[in-house]
Parts: C-alpha cells; sequence; structure tokens
C-alpha cells in the first residue's frame, strides 16, 4: 500500500509540472483500486473473512468507482485544472497547452473563456482561435435534438448564453472554405 501511495504522490508532482490528462486521470483512478484492493485483502486476511467476501468486496468497490466516474465531467475537470494552474493565470506551473485543451470538446470553453479574459486584462491580447467558434455552433447545433439532451449539456449550454455566444457561424457553414 505505501508504494501505491508513494506512485500516488508521484503522479501528483508529474501532474503539478505537466499538467492533466485524461490518461493520468485513469491512472489515479486505477493507483486507487489498486489501493483498495490491497486494503481488503489485509482486511480479509486480518478479520479470516473468504474467499467470496474478498470478490464481493472488490467488485462492490469496482462498481462504486464506475458509478462515481459515470457523473464526473472529466473534461471539464481538466480543463478548469489545467487554466486556474497554468503559468500564464498564476505564475508557477506550465503554459496552457490550447490544442489539448481545446480538444476536450465543448466542456472546455467555460475554462478557455476564463482563460482569455484574463489574458485581455494581462496582456491586451486575445489568442481566441475561429474553431472555438465552430465548437460552439456544432455543439448548439447538436443540443436542437432532443435526443441529444443531458443535463451536463443543459448546464454547459447555460455557461455559454451567460457569456453570450461567440461570432457563431451557422451551423450549415463549412468550417474550412473551400478552395
Amino acid at each position: 500500500i505505501m508504494l501505491v501511495i508513494s506512485s500516488m504522490l508521484r503522479l501528483d508532482l508529474y501532474i503539478g509540472i505537466y499538467a492533466l490528462t485524461y490518461l493520468r486521470i485513469a491512472a489515479f483512478v486505477w493507483m486507487g483500486l489498486v489501493a483498495a484492493g490491497l486494503a481488503l485483502i489485509i482486511a480479509r486476511i486480518a478479520l479470516g473473512k473468504s474467499s467470496e467476501w474478498l470478490l464481493s468486496a472488490n467488485l462492490l468497490t469496482l462498481s462504486a468507482t464506475l458509478y462515481v466516474c459515470c457523473y464526473v465531467n472529466f473534461a471539464a475537470l481538466i480543463a478548469n485544472y489545467n487554466v486556474d494552474h497554468s503559468y500564464e493565470m498564476n505564475g508557477p506551473g506550465t503554459s496552457l497547452d490550447l490544442f489539448y485543451t481545446r480538444s476536450l470538446g465543448p466542456a472546455a470553453l467555460p475554462a478557455l473563456d476564463r482563460f482569455f479574459d484574463h489574458q485581455k486584462k494581462v496582456f491586451l491580447a486575445d489568442k481566441r482561435d475561429p474553431a472555438d467558434a465552430f465548437t460552439e455552433a456544432r455543439f448548439r447545433d447538436e443540443q436542437k435534438n432532443w435526443r441529444a439532451w443531458s443535463f451536463r449539456d443543459w448546464r454547459l449550454l447555460r455557461a455559454l448564453d451567460k457569456r453570450g455566444p461567440l461570432v457563431v457561424p451557422p451551423g450549415y457553414q463549412p468550417a474550412m472554405p473551400d478552395l
């Protein structure tokens, strides 16, 4: 268990230096499951439980982890963490990888808005990419279909509406002009 805790601390340092990604979150969740499994093995030995108890406890732990992960918006979590801990926002840390943050999809738009608002105040510059407007337009078009509705997307749409639209082209307009 100490080795797993040591690995988690090392991963935390790695995230602090190189930013948060999906794979680093997955590694953290996996290490948590390994630590829980080892703790359950120790509990089985100490309490004299059966192998069936151990298997059931591990399945319950895995099920609870999957259940909790279903309700976490990892794209927004990653974008918010990376923006909040970027060099441009507070000094220490690494520069924000705009390409990766944009690749997280529409859930990253509120964090990018916060980043660009801060950039305008500090550097009087706006590095907003026209692709952000296309991402938002595509997201808004998808939300017109009633089958695409979800609580998470509804909250994101409300946040985007509060901010006001970017210069959003119609959804039928191609992302790249024809040459």
